[in-house]
């Protein structure tokens, strides 16, 4: 009886590791497509109402991303969420791909 507890205990550890990966993964594929999409480093974006100048590239943060940005106007280093419904996108973009990597 042991034993078997023992087994499914280890292939739960395996599942969460794998959904970690698989977390993990996802997270830098959105990172990447944020800079693709010019949320990068040393590029100015308007975000908010405001222009940015970015000295940063992309971060999870949250259940979002974000970026370090300068404010154009104030000249201050800020901290700026990237609007959830890019990242909302993204995911579905996400998931439709690899949708069609298992098809094909």
């Amino acid at each position: 009886m042991k034993a078997m507890f023992l087994q499914s205990r280890s292939d739960n550890q395996r599942q969460r590791g794998f959904a970690m990966t698989k977390q993990c993964d996802q997270r830098f594929a959105i990172c990447e497509r944020l800079r693709v999409l010019g949320y990068a480093s040393e590029r100015r974006v308007r975000l908010y109402g405001e222009e940015f100048y970015l000295v940063s590239d992309p971060f999870p943060e949250g259940d979002g991303f974000a970026v370090e940005g300068i404010a154009r106007r104030s000249g201050k280093s800020r901290h700026v969420r990237i609007p959830l419904s890019i990242v909302h996108t993204l995911r579905q973009e996400l998931i439709f791909d690899t949708e069609l990597e298992v098809a094909a």
